[in-house]
């Protein structure tokens, strides 16, 4: 069984870890932790590299079970995010090819992360043509031997893998290739190719070990 954290349009090396099993469960009974990908991602600038948070209500409560942590909507977080979308990617070769399936995360409201995440884990994963057959815990899951639990390990400020293969990026000219960005940088720069580049990371990973 892989185990994996809810994530807002996680990066490349969590959707490549789909490919690993064919048992993938996300963690719904977790509690909130700030700074990762549970509510941010990151995309590529004219800048450089750029990360979008999801605001969050704030609460009194120090531990907060995932399910339950509400979205903010006191700034305009969702039309901040698709304007630096579009800066970022208008030019790629798939933008047109796949926005307008991605423009309900950014018109509408959504009260729960975790529910808002899910919805775009599942069109996602649409879009890539990977097989939903997602399963969501219905407790906490404690560590086992036959689980790969990579809640924590598709993280922010943990490096993954050497990413052996590059894919053209809008401003790889001006910054050089910026691996495991979110997985939006990979549907939007090699559309229908994007499920084989994730096949390739798995691939290269298993001729290394």
């Amino acid at each position: 069984m892989l185990l994996l954290s809810t994530a807002y349009f996680a990066p490349i090396s969590y959707y490549s870890k789909l490919l690993l099993n064919d048992y993938v469960v996300i963690e719904k009974h977790e509690n909130y932790i700030k700074k990762t990908y549970r509510n941010r991602c990151t995309i590529y600038t004219t800048n450089g590299l750029q990360n979008l948070s999801v605001p969050i209500v704030k609460s009194e409560e120090t531990k907060i079970p995932i399910s339950k942590v509400e979205i903010s909507y006191d700034t305009p977080w969702q039309k901040q995010h698709f304007k630096s979308l579009e800066s970022a990617y208008r030019r790629s070769p798939f933008y047109e090819f796949y926005i307008d399936d991605l423009l309900i995360f950014f018109n509408h409201h959504h009260k729960y992360l975790y529910q808002f995440n899910m919805l775009i884990f599942k069109t996602v994963c649409g879009l890539l043509k990977i097989p939903f057959n997602i399963q969501e815990s219905s407790t906490y899951i404690k560590m086992g031997e036959e689980i790969i639990d990579l809640r924590y390990n598709i993280h922010p400020k943990i490096k993954q893998e050497h990413f052996p293969y590059s894919y053209n990026q809008v401003f790889a000219e001006k910054w050089g290739f910026k691996p495991d960005l979110s997985i939006l940088d990979l549907l939007f720069n090699t559309g229908p190719e994007a499920v084989k580049f994730l096949t390739c990371i798995i691939h290269e990973r298993f001729l290394t070990e």
